[in-house]
């Protein structure tokens, strides 16, 4: 297929920009020029782009408040023959953005939706990261309030898979605090900020280590954050983690030795004789 050449009835996915604006890639540019309508979430923020690509194609808004009510319409127009866009304020659309209701809708319709490649902040924030990317988990924006935030990483530490999150400027330095606690001092960890923009910077060591770079430079507290963590290291023989051992002790008044000692080994890693052994411990100095 021709760059400039669009279906009538067809729903493209299209990325763009993160901040560099000659990231833009000239499929992108020939679909959006072609289309007969585009789906955004600010038109005051997509018609900047627009302008910049020389793109005179309407703009509808299409948000997280409003997508459930213009997927219909925006179906019915596919239905009539029409070709649309959808377009994020920036990168992939749908990757901890709005979109997947319209997808849904669309593809439930049978109509046609296709993708135009670009640029997507996790996956450069991964190329740059130095951190393995054979595995990896993406968590996308953390709870806000400390509470949740703190639990869901809880849940997460045990991951061997590279973990990558997003994160706003004004919840980074308590985001990567609660981070050193659940997850540990020393696990290596990569802070992408204001990616493609003119004030990028990234930021590699041990978790203790880039916290305390953040916390000591303000500016290093502004924009946008990818933050690319390392997977949890399996466990040794003998190297069982002191967590483990106190779920094994919680478990140790509900379930059976061997039972319990099984759950904590799929849960944290390490030998089940280790936990049951401890368990059975436990019980006789009861």
């Amino acid at each position: 297929m021709e760059a400039t050449a669009v279906r009538r009835g067809t729903l493209y996915i299209v990325a763009t920009p993160i901040g560099n604006l000659a990231d833009v890639t000239e499929r992108a540019r020939a679909v959006l020029n072609s289309v007969d309508l585009i789906c955004c979430e600010d038109t005051r923020h997509s018609q900047r782009l627009m302008e910049h690509l020389g793109c005179k194609t309407p703009l509808i808004s299409l948000h997280e408040h409003n997508e459930r009510e213009k997927s219909s319409l925006i179906v019915g127009k596919l239905n009539a023959g029409d070709s649309i866009a959808l377009v994020s304020d920036a990168g992939t659309p749908l990757i901890s953005d709005p979109g997947y209701v319209l997808v849904n809708q669309v593809v439930e319709a049978g109509l046609p939706v296709v993708p135009v490649p670009g640029v997507s902040a996790v996956i450069s924030a991964l190329s740059v990261a130095g951190l393995p990317t054979d595995r990896w988990y993406f968590e996308g924006f953390l709870p806000s309030k400390t509470g949740a935030r703190v639990k869901r990483m809880a849940q997460l530490a045990n991951n061997p898979e590279t973990l990558v999150f997003y994160e706003s400027s004004h919840r980074i330095v308590a985001s990567l605090e609660d981070m050193v606690s659940e997850f540990g001092a020393d696990r290596p960890v990569c802070v992408a900020r204001e990616l493609t923009k003119t004030f990028e910077t990234t930021l590699r060591g041990t978790l203790e280590q880039v916290l305390q770079q953040v916390q000591a430079d303000r500016n290093q507290q502004k924009g946008e954050f990818v933050v690319v963590l390392g997977g949890a290291k399996a466990l040794e023989q003998g190297e069982e983690d002191e967590r483990a051992f106190r779920l094994a002790a919680e478990l140790k008044a509900v379930m059976p030795p061997k039972k319990a000692a099984a759950l904590v080994a799929d849960t944290f890693g390490g030998q089940k004789k280790v936990y049951y052994q401890y368990i059975i411990n436990l019980e006789q100095s009861e």
